[in-house]
């Protein structure tokens, strides 16, 4: 009779390819490191991420929709400096202003706040 025995964690993986700007390679390995390394851990902690996370959301869907700033202002009303701040992090975005980026990118307006 054979004892039975844990399964090998290698028998349920899958591949995973990513596209990634270069910038972002060393950050991802570190997270994939960590992930193997323990069983749950946060990612914005184990991506060191200081950014804000409603500036990357709007600056991915954006990019998404191939949309350059001053077109997004055009569609938004929103002047495109402010724009670039809120992408960069520097200015809120506030629920109106979610509202208004959220209809032009077709994405929920809570992503935003």
């Amino acid at each position: 009779m054979q004892a039975l025995t844990k399964k090998p964690r290698t028998e349920n993986l899958v591949p995973l390819n990513l596209m990634v700007n270069p910038a972002n390679v060393a950050t991802i390995k570190r997270y994939v490191e960590t992930l193997e390394n323990s069983d749950s851990i946060p990612w914005r902690e184990a991506a060191g991420r200081r950014g804000s996370i409603p500036a990357s959301i709007l600056r991915g869907a954006r990019s998404k929709k191939e949309l350059t700033q001053t077109r997004l202002s055009e569609l938004t009303g929103i002047p495109q400096r402010h724009i670039s701040e809120m992408e960069r992090g520097k200015r809120p975005i506030g629920k109106e202003t979610a509202k208004k980026l959220s209809t032009a990118l077709n994405v929920d307006y809570r992503v935003f706040l």
